[in-house]
């Protein structure tokens, strides 16, 4: 069975647009999203819709959490969108109060057995949404990332995509398919074939220019968000 893993899609609509029919020319059959629906970019809305189409299983990313603090009062909207832009903004208005309860209510870890192989689902690490795994990572963090129970760890967060042989298991940090910080235009994902345990790191081009086009609508004054998809 081969399994699509994605991670920090970011309400960007139009990269996982590109990785879903990559995923489908490849045969995929299900999905695992590590969260980070929201945050950054505009379309949560439509990213949920792309996926109700798939069978999928899904964890809470600390923009979920972000959210939620922006809901219930305990940080401001102005001081989000100078750091982050109007994407939590745009996910309370064009998201239902039910999609809403739905990403709130994520399980921040999740454990799971496909066809014999065990999977562990998180966010940051397997012990905070937000800890930040990136490529350089340290002996002492990857010898607390060890279990003995899954094949196959799975983070997201830091919008670097790397894999690591922890021994017994694997742990993959799956990129970011909305907003990549090692290429712009790129969507990073993995893709697991569970019949032999391989896997595949994913990097799928999408156009940027509807996108930017956003961007300059909504966010004007924020260039990161237009900076990080141009770098090269």
């Amino acid at each position: 069975m081969k399994i699509a893993v994605l991670s920090d899609i970011h309400g960007n609509n139009y990269a996982l647009r590109s990785v879903l029919d990559e995923a489908t020319k490849n045969q995929v059959e299900q999905l695992i999203v590590l969260g980070d629906i929201v945050g950054y970019y505009y379309n949560p809305h439509l990213v949920l819709d792309m996926l109700s189409g798939w069978k999928y299983e899904m964890v809470l990313g600390n923009h979920e959490n972000i959210l939620r603090n922006l809901l219930t009062g305990c940080v401001s909207a102005e001081a989000l969108k100078k750091k982050y832009g109007s994407g939590h903004e745009k996910a309370i208005e064009k998201l239902s109060k039910e999609q809403i309860l739905i990403l709130l209510s994520l399980p921040e870890n999740l454990s799971l057995e496909i066809h014999s192989t065990r999977f562990l689902l998180t966010h940051g690490s397997p012990w905070s949404t937000d800890f930040y795994l990136y490529p350089d990572v340290s002996v002492d963090i990857l010898e607390k990332c060890k279990d003995l129970i899954h094949d196959f760890i799975f983070v997201g967060h830091s919008h670097y995509q790397f894999a690591v042989n922890l021994g017994q298991q694997t742990l993959i940090n799956v990129g970011s398919v909305g907003q990549s910080r090692q290429k712009g235009g790129v969507a990073n994902w993995v893709l697991i074939d569970t019949e032999n345990k391989s896997f595949q790191l994913k990097a799928t081009a999408y156009n940027i220019s509807e996108l930017i086009k956003e961007i300059e609508q909504y966010d004007p004054d924020n260039r990161y968000l237009l900076d990080v998809l141009h770098r090269k």
